[in-house]
């Protein structure tokens, strides 16, 4: 758990990308569609597989199989019921990212989810030394695949079918 809170405390240093996508939704329903067991399954425009490893009232840990053949575990860190939750993802021993997951009411019947990463990518690099690299390479590549499952979400709440799979376009890292 310490060694935890070093590398969350580490990447906050990274600088983030975030997105938000606005959702038709009440907040307790936004909630139920981002903290259901395997929700990715239905609604991760990238995911071949979303298999739990845990999956209750004190942990929540996550399998993410990608369409590329990458295997990702989700850990989730604090779970806050109709807020959102935070996590670390990455390969298993491997490098995490670490990720914020937050609902927000507008007004009625309108919610707002906003993802926040803290890539691993630079997280070895001094921050002026990632400033180019970080708004040539990770910001766009990270931005497009965040648009691209808040899109997912988006289009599963909206339609109430899976996301086809690459709908919003193939990923570099994730396809």
């Amino acid at each position: 758990m310490a060694k935890e809170k070093l590398i969350i405390n580490k990447l906050k240093k990274v600088l983030p990308i975030t997105c938000h996508k606005h959702f038709n939704l009440e907040v307790n329903e936004l909630w139920k569609l981002i903290s259901s067991p395997g929700n990715l399954n239905n609604s991760h425009p990238f995911c071949k597989k979303n298999e739990v490893i845990v999956w209750n009232e004190i942990n929540h840990i996550d399998k993410l199989l990608y369409l590329n053949g990458r295997l990702y575990i989700r850990n989730f860190k604090t779970w806050e019921e109709n807020k959102g939750y935070t996590l670390l993802i990455g390969e298993q021993n491997g490098a995490q990212s670490y990720v914020i997951w937050k609902i927000d009411k507008i007004v009625e019947n309108k919610s707002k989810l906003t993802i926040t990463v803290y890539p691993f990518i630079l997280s070895k690099l001094s921050q002026p030394s990632s400033y180019v690299p970080y708004y040539l390479f990770v910001k766009p590549r990270m931005t497009s695949y965040l648009n691209s499952v808040l899109g997912g979400f988006k289009y599963y709440s909206d339609n109430k079918i899976k996301v086809p799979r690459n709908y919003f376009g193939k990923h570099r890292w994730f396809s």
